[in-house]
């Protein structure tokens, strides 16, 4: 379901197509985190799953198509070896498609090839220069600038493909250029930082050098954590607009046009370059084609579902922690607790709505 409100009516938003299905291995998803875009709609995304079920933690590969997702492949798995990791939270790909993924655990960034193949890690834990304590978010730039996320130093630091340390900025706070356990990060195509202050509630830019730009949002006043808690995602809040409960991922597109995964108030909101609201997700979801293939190999499920006499619980988003934009100008959400992708279409022209 997407709003639009404020007299920005020049941008719509027709839903697609759900992707996924719950699971551990294969075919599914596992509390997705966050996702990077590769070429030939490959779509790279990382499983953070339980505790109690670690085989559900990894990385894997799907095709997101015109109007379905196919599985490709999934590599990487639970633990602290090389090529392991315990709390993966966020993935870049450089440009020549190897994928970086942030650990919070084991406060690494752990490397691999287009094809899963381990390549190296670099990251040791601590304040200092160079040092990280449970890195978030990850973004790279063209010219192969690596930006982390140093959550618990409260910062965002730089560094080269192979980690060398380059500079940093942030530090803890409320004022503007300082952070409170930020999470999300993205670069827009001017190079802009932009960064979700996730215990401030809000969402910060800042110039490729680290100084401050501009700060969007506020905390909201109508969507506390027991609504993620205890109806999980099930009802609809009313929030008032421009406001955060726990914002974790943030990205920018080529229209400058800036989506944030709402997490605590269950929607994604879109804002213009300005701050001026435009409208926001809150679910349209269906069943994946993969989660009708697998009902329709049970038919104990294909009568427990048509017992079902509202699916509202199945449409709305609960708890989502990503957002991008492809090339095909495609919103992409990562409903992370229903386990599973909600594609959104960007329209090039005003439609009637």
């Amino acid at each position: 379901m997407a709003s639009v409100f404020l007299g920005i009516n020049d941008r719509t938003f027709t839903y697609s197509f759900t992707a996924g299905r719950s699971e551990f291995q294969g075919t599914g998803f596992r509390n997705p985190m966050d996702f990077t875009l590769g070429p030939d709609d490959l779509v790279y995304i990382v499983n953070r799953s339980y505790e109690s079920r670690s085989d559900g933690t990894r990385i894997n590969v799907f095709r997101i198509g015109e109007d379905k997702e196919e599985y490709v492949t999934e590599f990487g798995s639970y633990g602290e070896e090389p090529g392991q990791f315990i709390w993966p939270m966020a993935i870049a790909l450089d440009k020549d498609i190897n994928l970086y993924v942030t650990d919070e655990w084991t406060h690494r960034i752990t490397i691999f090839n287009k094809d899963g193949e381990y390549l190296s890690h670099w990251g040791t834990h601590g304040s200092g220069d160079g040092e990280l304590d449970r890195p978030a978010g990850i973004t790279i730039a063209e010219d192969g600038t690596v930006f982390v996320v140093d959550s618990r130093n409260n910062r965002v630091q730089k560094f080269t493909l192979d980690g060398k340390f380059l500079g940093k900025f942030g530090s803890a706070g409320t004022a503007n250029g300082e952070f409170n356990l930020p999470w999300g990060i993205c670069l827009d195509k001017e190079g802009n930082v932009f960064v979700a202050d996730w215990r401030n509630d809000r969402v910060q830019s800042f110039t490729n050098d680290g100084k401050w730009l501009a700060t969007f949002g506020r905390p909201g006043t109508g969507g506390d954590c027991s609504i993620a808690k205890e109806q999980g995602g099930m009802a609809y809040v009313q929030v008032p607009v421009g406001e955060f409960n726990r914002p974790t991922g943030v990205c920018v597109d080529d229209d400058g046009d800036i989506y944030i995964a709402d997490w605590l108030n269950n929607r994604v909101q879109v804002l213009t370059a300005e701050g001026r609201f435009i409208t926001e997700f809150n679910g349209d979801a269906g069943l994946s084609s993969l989660g009708i293939d697998k009902i329709k190999s049970n038919p104990d499920m294909i009568r427990q579902r048509n017992g079902v006499r509202d699916f509202t619980p199945e449409k709305v988003l609960w708890a989502p922690c990503a957002v991008r934009v492809d090339h095909r100008g495609r919103v992409i959400i990562a409903d992370t607790t229903r386990h599973r992708f909600q594609i959104y279409q960007k329209n090039g022209e005003p439609i009637l709505v």
